[in-house]
């Protein structure tokens, strides 16, 4: 497929897709079915990027609850 001047790939579309609609919060077992993976593990290892932002959020939480204040 290419459009102005560019190659995309179906596989770019479905990763793209993928990364996306985690992204957006769907539940990693629709993706699955959505991009064509019999196994969650594949779509999660395949799509599954966590931002650095989400990352601070988490451990941020995490020391909340384990601050002994």
């Amino acid at each position: 497929m290419s459009g102005l001047g560019l190659e995309v790939r179906f596989h770019d579309l479905r990763h793209t897709c993928g990364t996306l609609l985690l992204g957006l919060g769907i539940p990693p077992h629709i993706v699955r079915d959505i991009v064509g993976h019999s196994a969650l593990d594949v779509t999660m290892n395949i799509y599954a990027h966590a931002e650095m932002t989400e990352k601070r959020a988490a451990l941020d939480r995490l020391g909340t609850l384990l601050d002994d204040d």
